[in-house]
């Protein structure tokens, strides 16, 4: 695997991801409750300081789980939540060691299809439909792993010209219309949210009337 991406916005971090299936990884394992860049910055900035210019699943997994935990702890964290992230990699890892041998790119190296690809990711510790989702479009849109039906099975992130994940991102301009579009759907969330709670309320009030 060698592609050019711009997810982490940091030339040495992008590398890594652009060359390493197991950074694509843990890059999306990350990407929860940090902004995107911090959360693909974070492969990169965990092989340094294990001394490497790559991540290994079997290295990984075999950690002392203090230490590792430690280590992406150091400033500055690997996340917001360093010590909950560095078990969820650990996990990853075991469960790359135990079904794919370490290889990372033997998710997707064979899979026959989209809802095949998308099975495997789901499968993954720490990976649910919709990050499993967003990483099947990435695949599809930036690293070419595009079997039959990725799109569908990417579900609305397989979509071309979207800004919804991290699959759309190529740059800076990118990465603020992704930030864009994710605020704004949170802000239709949060009003849909409201206004549905005032519903309920006045019902409860219409209720309250007709039994008094």
């Amino acid at each position: 695997m060698n592609v050019t991406v711009r997810l982490a916005q940091q030339p040495e971090a992008d590398a890594l991801l652009g060359r390493s299936p197991l950074a694509v990884l843990v890059g999306m394992l990350l990407d929860q409750q940090v902004p995107m860049e911090w959360a693909f910055s974070g492969p990169y900035t965990i092989a340094h300081r294990m001394g490497g210019d790559d991540l290994d699943a079997h290295a990984i997994a075999a950690q002392d789980p203090e230490a590792f935990a430690t280590l992406l702890s150091e400033k500055p964290a690997v996340h917001r939540y360093p010590g909950s992230m560095a078990k969820r990699i650990q996990q990853l890892c075991a469960y790359l060691v135990h079904e794919y041998d370490g290889d990372a790119e033997a998710l997707w190296r064979d899979a026959g299809s989209g809802r095949e690809l998308l099975r495997r990711l789901q499968a993954l510790p720490g990976y649910g439909k919709q990050k499993a989702q967003i990483l099947t479009a990435l695949l599809g849109k930036q690293y070419g792993v595009a079997p039959d039906g990725w799109r569908e099975a990417a579900g609305a992130y397989g979509e071309d010209g979207s800004r919804r994940s991290v699959a759309d991102i190529t740059g800076p301009e990118t990465l603020t219309e992704v930030r864009a579009f994710k605020q704004e759907a949170k802000a239709a969330a949060k009003t849909a949210k409201a206004s549905g709670a005032a519903g309920a309320q006045g019902k409860t009030g219409q209720k309250a009337k007709k039994t008094a």
